[in-house]
């Protein structure tokens, strides 16, 4: 059991309250047989004067794998999954009432997107251009744990907003989707053992201190140590930590984590991986510090399908973090790919 489902009442009402609210959420819809479980809807994309592009992170990418897949015949538009946003009831899930009060400043919001004119502008409007489309992608995240359940796999093509905990947002992460996603399903579908496996190049430092201590999840989180967020405290509650320096290539990374897979399926049985693609360790990205290439992002995915499905565990994929442009096409690649392999079926080409 976790350490934090003490016998403290206070615990106990907690968990009481958040059970609660999971059971009382819409989030987890009944997705038709013909949908393909890829989640995105339209409003996942964040465009607010063009002031968006003073970030490094593509805030189009999302729509752009989709066209993507669309226009290369692998995904039928018909049949993506759309899914609802995240109310607040929802968000209390994980969020105290404190932190979500705390983006009603605009100013909060700038710091934790990190876009410093944000804090400019009425909080109306920056809860509709900014937080609504961060809130539909965290409904993304928790419908694909379902969806992954049912199917064996789903892909949100937005969410791992891995730097927000429960308690503090920062690094373009202003809800905590994957800790959502992780009690939502010990609730709802009836799971006690979850891996998380965080192979964004930065360390995923808001699921470490969700679930700091909770036995119920396994963290692998393979990351450059040389760059954000540098939560020396966080690290402590990371099961399995392989630190991959600036510099590292595709061949030397796809190694470690060769091994790491090896190392965690003998640690850990999980009945549900969550697994956080971050494309920023594509060589040239300028946050991540990192060589691989797009064949190698390919490769890397398609280790991480194998090691679930291999298993006969479901599998939720998230797009998390990339700062180039080109990361859209790379996503889409490698969903085609672990399509060409078999690993998922998006019902166009037999797979």
């Amino acid at each position: 059991m976790s350490s934090s489902s003490s016998s403290s009442p206070s615990t106990s009402d907690e968990e009481t309250l958040r059970r609660s609210r999971i059971l009382k959420s819409k989030l987890y819809l009944d997705v038709p047989l013909p949908k393909v479980p890829i989640v995105y809807s339209a409003s996942y994309d964040i465009a607010f004067l063009g002031i968006e592009k003073l970030h490094p992170f593509d805030s189009s990418k999302w729509g752009r794998i989709c066209q993507f897949l669309i226009s290369d015949g692998a995904l039928d538009k018909k049949c993506i999954v759309e899914p609802l946003e995240a109310s607040k009831d929802d968000l209390l899930v994980v969020h105290p009432e404190s932190y979500l009060n705390s983006l009603k400043s605009s100013d909060n919001v700038a710091r934790i997107i990190e876009v410093p004119p944000v804090a400019l502008f009425p909080n109306c409007l920056v809860q509709q251009k900014v937080l609504c489309p961060f809130r539909n992608q965290v409904g993304g995240t928790i419908l694909a744990a379902k969806l992954a359940k049912e199917r064996g796999w789903a892909i949100n093509v937005g969410g791992g907003f891995h730097h927000c905990s429960g308690e503090k947002g920062g690094g373009f992460c202003a809800y905590a989707d994957i800790s959502l996603c992780v009690h939502y399903a010990f609730v709802q579908l009836n799971i006690s053992r979850v891996m998380i496996i965080d192979l964004d190049a930065h360390q995923g430092n808001g699921h470490e201190l969700d679930f700091a201590g909770d036995r119920r999840v396994y963290i692998l989180d393979m990351y450059n140590p040389g760059i954000y967020p540098f939560d020396y405290e966080a690290r402590r509650y990371i099961d399995q930590k392989v630190e991959v320096m600036s510099g590292t290539t595709t061949n030397e990374y796809l190694k470690k984590l060769d091994e790491a897979l090896e190392v965690a399926a003998r640690m850990f049985d999980p009945e549900l991986v969550v697994y956080n693609a971050g494309t920023d360790i594509l060589d040239g990205d300028p946050l991540g510090m990192l060589k691989i290439s797009p064949n190698g992002i390919a490769n890397r995915d398609e280790k991480v399908f194998r090691f679930a499905r291999e298993r006969n565990i479901p599998i939720v994929m998230l797009t998390s973090g990339g700062y180039m442009k080109s990361s859209a096409r790379i996503i889409a690649d490698s969903v085609i790919n672990l399509s060409q392999k078999c690993l998922i079926d998006m019902g166009k080409n037999g797979a």
